[in-house]
């Protein structure tokens, strides 16, 4: 056990009669020599160059263990964003077109590059960060290695693995101050190997390791403008974000900041990925190994001295171990050393900064004033620099702030549970899904609890482990878009066919925004024609009155309002229902309700049920097309040929409800690695009014056969053949709820729809503004969106119409890690 700093010569006998550790220190000369060489002032670092303009605030970045000032950087403005991005975009036009083949060389050859200064890299971001040198050694650096390496294939099979897919052109990357060097890494290595440039801001605490990676980018021949580096404050990462010739944004951080980077792009056409905060959970059933599980809960809370998005700072324990647990992790923690990042003998360095400390004993203070019982160790603890001590808190609820939020700090809350589905639904009370564990030798429950875990990455008797052939990203608040692996691939991409939309839908009033219910349009009686008559006797025909669609049944709206369908000539055919907010929450609700059950069911099951929808629509098709002809004005022959579209899609998707499921992930890992594609939840779908019929089955169809439920607006100028489909539905064994549609006005659905807390993700088909307001709406709750930017497909082209893009967007990746170790060591 340490007993703090060693002053006295001990002999090597008392050494072995106190077992305590010494200090061993690494030295930081060769850090401090670059630094020197570079005169402690550091610039930009744009198109393969430095660049220092005048007149710029300055930063200066201190150690955090010591205290000691490193280095100056510059704060960036406005300029500097124009300048990096101009060389950004100049780079573009040749790197993009290079082969794959030179683009795998050059990441190849930054891999090698890294690692002949691996161990500078080591020692400059454990003094500019204050974790310890032995997780920047061991853990970090080899991982941008890998990452490197991994994606130089990536880049080779670019051709073959993702043929339809293009770069998106200029990424702006933004990454935290937790592994600087690491998340800068997960962000350029897929963005290069599809062809992207990149502008990187790096953390204003911590810039230092990003502009040394820069120079070595540049001595291992990268092309100038390919990677660049600016330094800057939040308001110049917005800057960066918001640029007009930036096409993709790429952050990491806090859930607050990516919300407000979510506002900031809505309806600009870049796309996003989100990978944000997590409160994850540490789950011991009493079938675990007890000794393993403390060793665990080290590697999940105190390493990088809980500073990690996906720590496992909720500890949940079976009722029937927890004070045996409690005893053995309280004793652990007596052995953990605290103190000098550069001392390789330490567990746990320095946080980052004042304000990090500060917040962190705000926390635990709150905590402690409610009853809470806190058990910290401060024996060793060093009194200058900025380090706090490995603390554990028991004795809290599941609505205590320190159970709640992410506190991002080396704090671990404890709770318990009784029963498995307690757990997990204790696990999954939480606005974050970014990681967690489960830890149990009872390999068929640990493998259910990962699947019932919502969050984007389950370890199995293991937390923290990372490979560049895996994913990594949350559900919920903890963001979109992934990390690693191919799933990372597409977060760089677009599809070939497409070119990058720039809308110009103006400034939004977003608390007004479609808020009135019929206000674009007035259901005035008398736009009908009389009803047709039937034979001689002038005997009226039977009403056709056509309804909602939510919960398995038809509805007539809450709002008992109708507004009058027209055809193309003008003439009104029919009401349907003027839907309202309170249409919506019903629709959600009947959704919600069957979210589980649809997700849940075997796939060959969802399949014959997609099947019979086509079945039962060809015995419909005659009927089907005269209806879109007399409604659209198309002549019947191109109505027929939308029917039979319909039906093949239909077919299409229903092939694909059981062959997108996942794959076994070729990670370091000794064990496997199982990647799932599962369903988002609730989704959200406007559709647009071209080619009315098809366009709803292509939107529907691929969300559902996935095990998504929808609450779907059809068009909202011609929504008749979509009611139609209700009595498909109706005869083809499709659960209640699975499909939901409503009418009216597609904006003002969407409005509540985006808003709605129990709507995962929306699909939005309609103008520029309605784009711009359901992505900036999309902020509140961080849920996925598609939008169309006011843009038309071609629905009949099954590039547009139906390629691996809508599987992409019905789907999220979870990765399950499951280690194995019974006969040969792990």
């Amino acid at each position: 056990m340490a007993d703090g700093a060693v002053t006295q010569k001990l002999s090597v006998s008392d050494i072995f009669s106190k077992m305590s550790y010494g200090p061993a220190p690494e030295s930081p000369s060769t850090a401090q020599a670059w630094l020197d060489y570079h005169k402690r002032f550091f610039g930009h670092f744009i198109g393969g160059k430095w660049v220092k303009p005048e007149n710029r605030k300055v930063y200066v970045t201190k150690n955090p263990a010591t205290g000691e000032t490193l280095a100056t950087t510059i704060e960036g403005e406005e300029p500097d964003v124009d300048v990096a991005v101009r060389a950004a975009k100049r780079a573009f036009e040749t790197w993009s077109k290079l082969p794959c083949h030179v683009r795998a060389r050059h990441l190849y050859s930054i891999a090698r590059n890294v690692q002949k200064h691996q161990r500078l890299l080591s020692v400059l971001e454990s003094l500019d960060n204050g974790k310890p040198i032995r997780e920047s050694r061991d853990c970090d650096i080899p991982l941008v290695v890998r990452h490197f390496y991994h994606h130089a294939g990536w880049a080779q099979l670019m051709d073959v693995e993702m043929k339809d897919w293009k770069p998106v052109g200029v990424v702006a990357a933004i990454v935290p101050w937790n592994f600087p060097l690491m998340l800068l890494t997960w962000k350029i290595c897929p963005a290069l190997a599809m062809g992207n440039t990149v502008v990187l801001k790096p953390a204003s605490y911590t810039r230092l390791t990003a502009l040394l990676f820069a120079e070595i980018c540049a001595e291992a021949g990268l092309p100038p403008g390919v990677f660049n580096v600016v330094t800057g404050n939040g308001a110049f990462g917005s800057k960066l974000a918001t640029h007009q010739d930036v096409d993709k944004v790429a952050f990491t951080g806090s859930t607050a900041v990516g919300q407000l980077l979510r506002r900031s792009t809505a309806g600009t056409g870049k796309k996003l990925s989100l990978e944000l905060g997590g409160k994850s959970p540490f789950i011991v059933f009493d079938t675990a190994d007890l000794d393993s599980v403390v060793e665990g809960l080290v590697d999940a809370i105190w390493f990088n001295q809980g500073q990690v998005c996906s720590a496992g700072s909720r500890l949940l324990m079976q009722e029937s171990i927890a004070k045996d647990l409690i005893a053995r992790l309280k004793q652990r923690m007596q052995c953990l050393r605290v103190g000098d990042s550069m001392d390789k003998g330490i567990d746990m360095g320095a946080l980052v900064d004042e304000t990090q400390k500060k917040t962190i004993t705000e926390y635990v203070e709150q905590a402690r004033g409610e009853g809470a019982e806190v058990y910290q160790v401060c024996d060793g603890i060093p009194q200058k620099g900025l380090f706090y001590p490995p603390t554990l808190i028991t004795n809290v609820n599941t609505v205590s702030r320190v159970v709640r939020e992410e506190i991002f700090g080396p704090v671990l809350v404890a709770l318990t549970f009784r029963t498995a589905k307690e757990a997990i639904a204790l696990a999954n009370n939480s606005p974050y899904g970014l990681a967690g564990s489960v830890w149990t030798e009872n390999l068929p429950l640990a493998l259910e609890v990962a699947m019932s875990l919502k969050a984007g990455a389950v370890w199995v008797n293991g937390h923290n482990i990372f490979d560049a052939a895996a994913g990594f990203g949350g559900y919920k608040e903890s963001g979109f878009g992934r990390d690693g692996g191919k799933e990372g691939l597409y977060e760089y991409v677009r599809p070939a066919w497409e070119e990058r939309p720039h809308p110009s839908p103006g400034e939004i009033k977003y608390k007004t925004f479609a808020a009135v219910h019929g206000a674009d349009l007035s259901a005035i009686p008398g736009q009908m024609a009389r009803a047709a008559l039937l034979h001689t006797d002038a005997i009226p025909s039977v009403d056709r009155t056509y309804k909602l669609y939510y919960g398995g049944a038809q509805k007539r709206p809450y709002s008992m309002y109708s507004r009058p369908i027209f055809d193309h000539c003008g003439r009104a055919l029919a009401y349907v229902g003027d839907c309202n907010r309170k249409d919506v929450r019903n629709a959600v609700e009947a959704a919600h309700a069957a979210a589980p059950g649809w997700g849940k069911r075997a796939a060959h099951n969802r399949a014959q049920i997609v099947y019979y929808m086509a079945e039962n629509l060809e015995v419909r098709r005659a009927e089907m097309a005269q209806r879109l002809s007399n409604l659209t004005g198309v002549d019947c022959a191109e109505a027929e040929r939308e029917v039979d579209l319909c039906i093949e899609r239909l077919f299409y998707w229903g092939a694909y409800c059981d062959k997108y499921g996942g794959t076994v992930q070729e990670t370091l890992l000794y064990g496997a690695t199982v990647m799932v594609r599962e369903p988002i939840g609730v989704v959200a779908i406007a559709c647009p009014d071209e080619n009315p019929l098809l366009s709803f089955v292509s939107l529907f169809a691929p969300a559902i056969v996935r095990g998504n439920v929808v609450v779907i607006v059809p068009s909202e100028r011609f929504p008749l053949p979509a009611l139609e489909l209700y009595q498909v539905f109706e005869t083809s064994d499709l659960p209640a709820g699975v499909v939901n549609i409503l009418t009216g006005s597609r904006d003002h659905l969407s409005k509540f729809l985006v808003e709605h807390q129990d709507v995962q993700a929306m699909w939005y088909f309609g103008s520029e503004k309605g784009s711009k307001f359901v992505e900036w709406s999309s902020a509140e709750n961080v849920k996925r969106t598609w939008v169309s930017y006011g843009t038309q497909r071609d629905w009949w082209n099954p590039r547009q119409g139906a390629g691996e893009e809508f599987l992409y967007h019905a789907t999220q990746c979870k990765n399950i890690w499951i280690p194995m170790g019974e006969i040969f060591a792990n």
